[in-house]
Parts: C-alpha cells; sequence; structure tokens
C-alpha cells in the first residue's frame, strides 16, 4: 500500500516527490542545494542529464510504500516511460537551510 504523498514526513522530500509526480522541473529545481549531486546505482551522475533523461523527458513518477530514517529513506515503486516500473530506493541529504544537497537512487 502506498503512502499519500502529502503524508510523508520530510518537507524536502515530500517536496521532491510531488514535484515529480507533477512533472515540475522548475519546482524540482528549486529544492536543490547550490552544487547538488546524485547518484544511480551507486554511480555519481550528472545530475542535469539525470533528471532530464530519466524524471522530466520520460514522465517520471514515484510512489512510495515505505519511508525511514526521518523521512529521507524511501522504498517505492518508480516508473517512465524508458524502463518502465520498477522498485527503487531512494536515499536523501538535506542541508541546514532545508534544500537537498545530495539524492540517491537505484533498484531496491
Amino acid at each position: 500500500m502506498t503512502i499519500q504523498t502529502a503524508r510523508l514526513s520530510d518537507p524536502a522530500v515530500r517536496a521532491f516527490v510531488s514535484a515529480v509526480n507533477a512533472h515540475d522541473r522548475e519546482a524540482f529545481l528549486s529544492l536543490l542545494a547550490p552544487g547538488a549531486t546524485m547518484a544511480d546505482d551507486g554511480t555519481d551522475r550528472d545530475l542535469g542529464e539525470w533528471i532530464d533523461r530519466e524524471i522530466f523527458s520520460s514522465h517520471g513518477h514515484i510512489d512510495v510504500d515505505n519511508e525511514s530514517n526521518g523521512g529521507r529513506s524511501l522504498l517505492a515503486h518508480y516508473s517512465n516511460d524508458t524502463w518502465g516500473e520498477m522498485r527503487t530506493r531512494w536515499d536523501f541529504t538535506v542541508a541546514e537551510d532545508g534544500r537537498i544537497s545530495r539524492f540517491e537512487t537505484g533498484q531496491a
């Protein structure tokens, strides 16, 4: 059973999932701290290229199944037009200003 986005514990993570699901690139980018980084399946990726390819041009969508670590770790079903649906994990580092400085994702 999925967790409604509005019920996710961490405000930055909640806003991240909302922006992805709304396909709102501007809102998504506003959530990131300057110099934010990310990794996919353990490999650091170019953030701009990755989000364009894996989220925004391919209609990415996150359905959260479980959260832990104060809401900063998620188990979710992620889908996009390129890869279809897969079970994924998402881990977030949130800076003092409340913006995401790093996220890591990969198959769970």
